[in-house]
């Protein structure tokens, strides 16, 4: 089983994807990134208005015996077909995804630590602490940019989940965190990250 498995958590919009997309480009096919995002439960026997009304930032919301089913695999040398979620519409997309069972495993979401069965599978826990002011501006430019979304709707959503469930759910789990950042950009962490992965490369 020689996989090294990092987890990113942080506030949606905290910088937790860019940092994952960083070690990506350094280590390409060594590395495979699996998004917390894709293992929202579907919700195809409700009409669109109620889906759009639901609470995503909750742990409920989240598929984590899949997620933790798919890691263990991929942890074990096994490809899975990841599910694939479609914004637009508020549910699972018919597609999957394939993600091939690389030596370093990237699992990136705001709750991934919340989990039990999922902290316990990862060797480095990385929680990517960023001021709200920030996390919300970065999420609604991708929300309008990549998942078409108005800025009241943001801003709706914003209010009455996402920062509720931060404060109550995402924030707390920082302390299972083996390295806090501020931000996704961070050079000295991202060395840190890299040195660990190169000596577990050198070791297989």
């Amino acid at each position: 089983m020689d996989r090294l498995v990092i987890g990113i958590a942080g506030g949606s919009g905290s910088g937790k994807t860019t940092f994952s997309r960083r070690i990506k480009e350094k280590y390409s096919d060594s590395v495979s990134v699996v998004g917390c995002d894709n293992y929202y439960y579907p919700h195809d026997d409700l009409p669109m208005e109620v889906r759009k009304k639901l609470n995503y930032d909750s742990p409920d919301a989240f598929e984590f015996d899949l997620m933790s089913k798919q890691i263990d695999d991929l942890r074990h040398g096994k490809d899975v077909q990841a599910p694939i979620y479609d914004y637009k519409n508020h549910t699972r997309s018919k597609d999957t995804l394939l993600v091939k069972s690389s030596p370093i495993i990237i699992i990136d979401g705001i709750l991934i630590f919340y989990d039990k069965s999922l902290r316990d599978m990862m060797d480095l826990k990385i929680f990517v602490e960023t001021d709200a002011d920030e996390r919300i501006l970065r999420r609604a430019k991708r929300d309008m940019m990549e998942r078409g979304r108005t800025i009241d709707s943001i801003i709706d959503q914003y209010l009455a989940t996402v920062k509720p469930m931060h404060n109550q759910y995402v924030e707390p789990t920082k302390k299972f965190a083996d390295i806090v950042i501020y931000g996704g950009k961070s050079e000295i962490v991202l060395d840190l990250v890299c040195s660990k992965i190169n000596a577990f490369l050198s070791s297989l």
